[in-house]
């Protein structure tokens, strides 16, 4: 049912990226019509739920190798935001044994989605184009990832000042993979990185949290899109969320592949993560120009 609901909200926002797509920045006039948001509107939808699935599925998957009782993914639809969702989860009903396979459940998750996300990611790209932006637009700015601008300059190059890429609803899919992504391997609590860090450095792992707790914070003053994860952080401090239950045998340290992967892990919160997700954007025309 979650499932269901969360393929409605997302084809629904869907069907206004697709629209907002063909209107080019409001260089083109184009009627509202059904077929924006069927079919169209599964241009995002199918790719956000593959993202997200794959993510999901990622840590599912790992905790069924490694004998870990675990639930299937819970999508979690979310009908007032312009993502149409909040992400999916999967429940853990039992302790993890150790900290290798709590290594291995917490990084197999952003490692699935991440590879999914990259053809996606250009496929989209190459489906977009470049623009230019109207004297009086309004509108959202997207913070780009290490990744998202290094994939734009390959596909497209450098964007003329005022100009900008017209994303395909595609490229959004990907977008909010890379911050979904980015989001999951911060290093705190219960988080895909809060486990990460705490199979690599155990109790330690409270007091990275803390800073990570603060830095998040502190992103509130410098981008005001930070503000709703900030306060899902501070609320999961204020119920205790923020140092991660012990592993059933606590004693068994990484081996050095996993310390390996651990930075790979890093990398890939490098090239997802965005000081700035979203702001408005307004262009602004000099005054000989009015």
């Amino acid at each position: 049912m979650l499932l269901l609901a969360t393929a409605l909200t997302t084809t629904l926002y869907g069907g206004e990226h697709y629209y907002s797509f063909l209107l080019e920045f409001g260089n083109r006039a184009v009627e509202p019509a059904l077929r924006h948001l069927f079919p169209g509107g599964l241009w995002y939808s199918l790719a956000i739920l593959t993202i997200l699935g794959a993510h999901e599925m990622g840590h599912y998957l790992t905790c069924r190798f490694h004998r870990v009782d675990a639930t299937l993914p819970y999508f979690i639809p979310m009908p007032i935001a312009i993502t149409g969702t909040m992400g999916a989860v999967i429940r853990i009903r039992e302790p993890f044994p150790t900290r290798a396979i709590l290594f291995d459940v917490g990084v197999s998750g952003p490692i699935a989605g991440f590879v999914v996300l990259i053809p996606l990611l250009f496929a989209g790209l190459y489906m977009s184009n470049v623009r230019a932006l109207p004297a009086d637009f309004i509108g959202y700015s997207l913070g780009e990832p290490l990744l998202f601008t290094g994939a734009t300059w390959i596909v497209w190059g450098p964007i003329p000042a005022g100009y900008s890429l017209n994303m395909h609803p595609l490229v959004f899919a990907a977008w909010f993979g890379l911050l979904a992504t980015a989001w999951n391997l911060l290093p705190y609590g219960q988080l895909d990185g809060g486990h990460i860090t705490y199979a690599l450095f155990g109790g330690r792992a409270t007091r990275i949290s803390y800073v990570t707790l603060a830095a998040v914070v502190a992103l509130v003053f410098l981008s005001w899109s930070w503000l709703f994860f900030a306060a899902v952080l501070v609320l999961m401090a204020i119920l205790g969320a923020v140092r991660h239950p012990p592993v059933t045998y606590d004693s068994v340290r990484l081996d050095r592949g996993r310390q390996l992967i651990a930075v790979l892990a890093a990398v890939i919160l490098t090239l997802s993560f965005t000081p700035k997700p979203f702001e408005i954007y307004a262009a602004i025309r000099p005054l000989t120009e009015r």
